[in-house]
């Protein structure tokens, strides 16, 4: 079904998943109109909040610093509503985001990933592109947006701890970060009052197609305890699982990232809490100001891929291999691996020296849906009829809470916005079957969870 002509709404909706995508998805259905008479049912396989969905967590960057003009615009759009009471009040902080890279050939700075200049382009263009939009270059003290910061002792003085990261940057003052969860449950509670939705608590086994081979429709999804649910119009928005329950090898891949929390005192919590966020684009390593007295250590990388064999959810009788997560549901004691520890300890003691050697009281993977290029896919299946696709997040999709909603239904109805006609649209399947995001991703590329996990013990370096 093509994503450019007027679709009409259908009688009945099952949106699979809610996360980011499905449950902004729900909530701009249950408002906008043209759905009035639909039928809408939101499926998740826990109640909600879901404690291993990637957007539950403590904090996450909400920034309009995008390479990219057509995502940088729509973060943008996205601020505005994270400013108001509505989304905002109590969950968005904006004390800024520093944005800074290493100079071209300083050896360890890319952690091993290759991708020092790819970091370096992408801070360019989203400094470009945040002017663009405009905001003012100049100091803080002055009411400027936005400060160039052109050495380290620079990067080092907009922090209240002498720390800092990288050669040369700039800071945005209109950025700033989310409570994550708080966020989720405030949209969940939003959906709640539309008394549109109604809520399922199930696990999906497989899509519903309307034919054994898989070829024709598909209607709805069939759960572990054998029931069906059965819609005119399947959303699938499963985030990483999504390649569960569709061949996604070449297009899409769940990918493991590294988040490591301290705690804090109360006068460490009050003083760190005033500063930006500082983001190395060379390492991918970022902290995120602290919030009840914990502090989060997080990696934006190539992350680990878990191999797991599946039968083939669109050929029955076949067997795949495809990345899938693991979480602590599956496994209690899944911490990172040994080398992501390592990262996170060497960009403590850089980003806040005072606090190099404090211990890590709990670590968790989040996991990613990457796509190639990270674009995400919100699109009609090519092939399927009866199923729209929400995912790829390529773990940049929580900042657009306020608005991606908004933006997939529009897709839904067939008026994708001209911007992303061909980012959104459904990718083609690429050479490898594992996919590996290439923008400014730290970390090596093409690790392997178990491998990973194993080799810690070899490695001696006391953290």
């Amino acid at each position: 079904m093509s994503d450019s002509h007027p679709v009409p709404p259908p009688k009945s909706i099952l949106i699979l998943g809610s996360g980011v995508f499905g449950l902004s998805t729900a909530y701009s259905l249950a408002t906008n109109p043209s759905f009035q008479d639909t039928k809408i049912t939101l499926l998740d396989r826990f109640p909600f909040l879901a404690p291993d969905a990637a957007s539950i967590d403590s904090s996450r960057i909400v920034r309009a610093d995008y390479a990219d003009l057509a995502y940088a615009s729509l973060a943008h759009e996205a601020q505005v509503k994270w400013r108001t009471g509505e989304y905002g009040e109590g969950v968005y902080n904006e004390t800024g985001l520093a944005l800074v890279v290493a100079k071209a050939g300083r050896e360890g700075e890319t952690d091993g990933s290759g991708n020092g200049e790819l970091g370096r382009e992408y801070m360019r263009k989203s400094l470009e592109n945040v002017q663009n939009l405009g905001m003012r270059v100049g100091t803080k003290e002055d009411g400027a947006d936005i400060t160039v910061l052109e050495n380290r002792a620079q990067i080092e003085s907009i922090t209240t701890c002498g720390g800092g990261s990288g050669d040369f940057g700039y800071a945005n003052w209109r950025s700033g970060w989310a409570d994550a969860e708080k966020a989720m449950a405030r949209l969940h509670r939003l959906v709640e009052e539309t008394g549109r939705v109604e809520r399922k608590q199930g696990e999906v086994r497989r899509l519903l197609f309307s034919s054994a081979d898989a070829t024709d429709k598909v209607e709805g999804a069939e759960l572990i305890d054998g029931s069906f649910l059965r819609a005119d119009l399947t959303v699938l928005a499963t985030g990483a699982w999504t390649p569960k329950f569709l061949d996604l090898r070449g297009i899409a891949s769940a990918t493991g990232q590294i988040l490591a929390y301290t705690e804090l005192s109360q006068e460490e919590q009050d003083r760190l809490g005033k500063n930006p966020t500082l983001l190395n684009e060379s390492t991918g390593m970022f902290i995120i100001p602290p919030q009840g007295r914990v502090l989060k250590v997080a990696r934006h990388g190539y992350g680990y891929a878990n191999p797991t064999t599946i039968s083939n959810p669109e050929k029955p009788g076949e067997t795949i291999t495809v990345s899938l997560p693991r979480t602590k549901q599956d496994d209690p004691n899944l911490g990172i691996a040994e080398e992501g520890l390592q990262a996170c300890r060497k960009a403590l003691r850089e980003m806040i020296p005072e606090l190099g050697d404090r211990p890590f009281t709990y670590t968790r993977i989040c996991w990613y849906t990457d796509t190639a290029n990270g674009d995400w896919i919100v699109s009609y299946h090519p092939r399927y009829q009866g199923l729209f696709v929400a995912t790829g997040g390529s773990g940049h999709a929580f900042k657009f809470l306020p608005v991606v909603g908004d933006q997939i239904v529009e897709c839904i109805l067939g008026k994708t916005p001209e911007a992303f006609k061909n980012k959104w649209s459904f990718p083609q399947r690429g050479a490898e079957d594992q996919v590996w995001t290439e923008d400014w991703r730290g970390g090596k590329r093409g690790m392997i969870l178990d491998e990973e996990l194993k080799r810690g013990s070899k490695i001696s370096e006391k953290l």
